[in-house]
């Protein structure tokens, strides 16, 4: 429904350590549900830069002002909501960054049903599904890609 608006087209831009040396990248995220959801339904992503995966383990969240987190953490934040429109960040550890220029990146975000019970509910929460597989991709069935720049 919303896969266009995901990510903010500027928003792409390396992290550095408090040596400065480069230790990944980050980019502006929204959520693809009209309603929001609880942060412990956020699941991770799906992300591919240049062709290349990096997995839920290599990422971070930022969003409501606080610092990054893993998703570990995230899934205790059962009282704290990600609001519809609210721009959060998503950081992934990359040794050295991404070079300045163009880069493709593929994007599939995993939150979790809150319409009500379905069967697997219960295993999900326990063995939450790989972000990229369709399972747990709520409004974005499929792998959105897009081209940001690096300046």
């Amino acid at each position: 429904m919303f896969d266009s608006f995901l990510i903010r087209e500027d928003s792409l831009e390396n992290v550095y350590d408090e040596n400065g040396k480069a230790v990944g990248f980050k980019f502006a995220v929204r959520i693809a549900d009209y309603r929001g959801a609880f942060l412990s339904l956020h699941n991770g992503y799906y992300i591919e830069c240049d062709g290349v995966e990096y997995p839920r383990e290599l990422q971070k969240f930022e969003v409501n002002g606080k610092p990054p987190r893993t998703f570990e953490e995230i899934k205790k934040c059962v009282w704290e909501h990600w609001d519809f429109d609210d721009e959060a960040y998503v950081y992934v550890e990359k040794e050295g960054g991404l070079e300045p220029g163009k880069h493709r990146i593929g994007l599939q975000q995993s939150v979790l049903s809150q319409y009500g019970y379905m069967p697997w509910d219960e295993d999900w929460v326990k063995n939450p599904p790989v972000p990229g597989q369709g399972a747990g991709a709520g409004k974005t069935r499929r792998i959105c890609y897009y081209d940001l720049e690096l300046i």
